[in-house]
């Protein structure tokens, strides 16, 4: 007949997808009932809504069915409360740069596909927050890809401060982590694996001292990879914005972003359409170069407001390429930025 402890080694066998860790060691295995053939066990998720909930069930059900003797296993999903979470990852130390910072709202800017323009968004969402007396500060996540740093003219070393890394701040005001800014040479690829890119965003989050931020807008990389998902798992992120461009096809990948927001149970706060029309100087004429908008299929899928449509421009598109992004001048910005304090307001005389 099978044994408690024959059910406890099996699921000590089983890894937790992301954290790569066994379910025993991360205390997830909370109660084990065996009653003649039929095993029961409670499994606690360490967050709720956990992306990979489905897999740790299907997991647990197969080690526990593999056992000699096993005709039936039920398996219940529970969640770790705050308290277990911080007893078993343990709270930031005192005199570290996490203990330092103050953040008010982190703001993850996504999109299912690459060069829809999500660091643009970032960034003059960012200038028009800074200009506005909002503290702001810019963490670029696309650890493969940055572009943060170009689009403001920064470059590295970085200085090192008592407890982290002091992110350089921009003549706005916008203070700016990237990957780049610590690398030699701005243009040596980074050529890591999954987990080392997850390692390397949570520490750009909390080796850093951001000191005291209204908004911390975070660039995150295409797609629904890795590095998206620890940053909203491990950035305590608030919400999102999503980035599409008038495509069908832009439209289809970025709302399979959507669904993963929603899995992992980030709120989207408002969709951003880049590249919506190109306004001819000599006419005034708009022309939708790309096609007619499909944006409204992507705010129904969020279930989120429309935040802004930018326009084609090519003195933005220079004016970036020089690493002059706070020169960029569009009235639709500060419709975006109008319709972001909407959706996720903070007290700007807070600390």
């Amino acid at each position: 007949m099978t044994t408690t402890a024959q059910v406890v080694d099996a699921l000590a066998k089983v890894n937790d997808p992301e954290l790569h860790r066994s379910l025993t060691e991360l205390k997830m295995v909370r109660e084990v009932q065996v009653h003649g053939h039929d095993v029961e066990v409670t499994i606690a998720l360490t967050i709720p809504n956990c992306p990979f909930k489905d897999q740790i069930e299907a997991d647990v059900h197969a080690a526990i069915a593999a056992l000699p003797g096993v005709k039936k296993v039920v398996v219940h999903m529970t969640a770790m409360t705050d308290e277990e979470r911080k007893a078993l990852f343990g709270e930031p130390k005192e005199g570290s740069a996490e203990s330092y910072n103050h953040i008010q709202r982190t703001v993850a800017v996504m999109s299912g596909k690459g060069g829809v323009g999500k660091s643009l968004v970032t960034s003059l969402l960012a200038v028009a927050l800074a200009q506005s007396g909002y503290r702001v500060g810019i963490l670029d996540a696309d650890i493969t890809g940055p572009s943060i740093p170009k689009l403001f003219g920064l470059r590295g070393p970085l200085e090192a401060g008592p407890v982290g890394l002091i992110p350089p701040t921009s003549g706005a005001g916008v203070k700016v982590m990237s990957i780049n800014l610590v690398l030699e040479e701005e243009d040596k690829p980074v050529v890591w694996r999954g987990p080392l890119i997850g390692k390397a965003i949570t520490q750009l989050w909390g080796d850093v001292m951001w000191g005291d931020l209204d908004y911390l807008l975070v660039d995150l990389p295409p797609g629904t990879s890795d590095a998206s998902l620890t940053t909203m798992q491990s950035l305590h992120v608030n919400g999102i914005i999503m980035v599409t461009t008038p495509q069908s096809l832009a439209s289809l990948i970025v709302r399979k972003a959507i669904h993963m927001a929603k899995l992992v149970g980030t709120p989207v706060l408002g969709v951003v359409e880049n590249m919506a029309y190109f306004k001819c100087p000599d006419t005034g004429k708009q022309h939708l170069i790309f096609g007619p908008s499909h944006v409204s299929e992507v705010t129904e899928a969020a279930g989120a407001p429309l935040l802004a449509q930018l326009p084609i421009n090519p003195l933005v598109s220079s004016l970036c390429d020089a690493g002059k992004v706070e020169a960029v001048t569009l009235h639709e910005t500060m419709d975006l930025l109008k319709a972001f304090l909407k959706a996720i307001p903070v007290s700007i005389t807070a600390p």
